[in-house]
């Protein structure tokens, strides 16, 4: 997986490269990403969905995270960013289905990790129930899904905890239910910034669907 080619960047978002994942990110290169944020909505109440990492992850293992994300590969195009929701959590989504929030641009600097991702992020409304999902054990553990309202609360800051609630496949690869509070301190930490932006662009998108 560190020898993937990702394209490189510049500040201007034009493309000056081919870099591999392992250099990317111990020299801090801009690269693409996708994103996917599953949502429902169930008697008038609207949910966001959010993916467990794998424990076997390098990166952040045991941590919420995005409903679907990962890398676009130097041969790839946004479009086949979809590919990453099949992979990672087993349903067959069209690109056409998905709806597009724009290209955020956000920086984490972890010890000798920097991630300078432009991510396209995208809204996909979903008829899905927990028994749907299939997981890739490598990469996901588990999915459970939040109030939107809360989720939206929560990132500005008025909650300190937020309730989740869905399934985990643990080591032996029995299903456990979650439902418990969550904190801050249990997501990947993307800087609270795109936390916002995300929340406030699903919101807008949300508001025009009702």
């Amino acid at each position: 997986m560190e020898n993937e080619k990702l394209n490189i960047f510049d500040k201007d978002r034009n493309q000056v490269g081919v870099a591999t994942r392992e250099e990317v990110h111990r020299v801090g290169h801009w690269h693409e990403a996708f994103h996917c944020w599953f949502f429902s909505r169930e008697n008038e109440v609207d949910y966001i969905y959010l993916q467990l990492r794998s424990d076997m992850k390098k990166d952040y293992p045991n941590l919420l995270d995005i409903t679907a994300a990962g890398h676009l590969l130097a041969h790839e195009t946004v479009h086949d960013g979809a590919r990453e929701i099949k992979e990672e959590i087993g349903i067959e989504v069209s690109f056409n289905e998905l709806v597009s929030l724009g290209i955020i641009e956000y920086c984490e600097i972890k010890e000798n990790f920097i991630d300078n991702e432009l991510a396209n992020v995208f809204l996909y409304e979903t008829n899905n129930t927990f028994v749907d999902f299939t997981l890739q054990k490598e990469e996901v553990s588990g999915i459970v899904r939040v109030e939107f309202d809360d989720f939206y609360e929560f990132w500005l800051g008025n909650k300190e905890e937020i309730r989740v609630k869905g399934f985990e496949i643990n080591k032996v690869g029995k299903k456990v239910l979650i439902d418990k509070n969550v904190g801050k301190s249990e997501f990947v930490p993307h800087a609270n910034s795109f936390y916002v932006s995300i929340v406030k662009l699903i919101r807008e998108k949300l508001v025009n669907k009702r």
